[in-house]
């Protein structure tokens, strides 16, 4: 499985290069193409997992202006 991330930077926001260091910190990896980001589960996962995954996630990137957009894929 597979969790995709799309960013939208704000002007008024975290730099670029503050948001890429959250989201490799939490495991994710640069993606070119359509996406941005990819996590890549080590095992199947339930959709409260995900939702899980994704809270901690806005957690960490609270306050940086950065919108995301989200999609999983088995």
């Amino acid at each position: 499985m597979k969790t995709y991330v799309e960013i939208f930077h704000s002007a008024n926001g975290e730099k670029p290069s503050i948001i890429f260091e959250i989201l490799t910190e939490m495991g994710l990896k640069p993606s070119y193409g359509q996406h941005d980001f990819e996590y890549t589960w080590k095992k199947d996962v339930t959709f409260i997992e995900i939702i899980q995954f994704l809270d901690r996630l806005i957690s960490k990137l609270k306050g940086t202006g950065a919108i995301l957009k989200f999609s999983t894929i088995s």
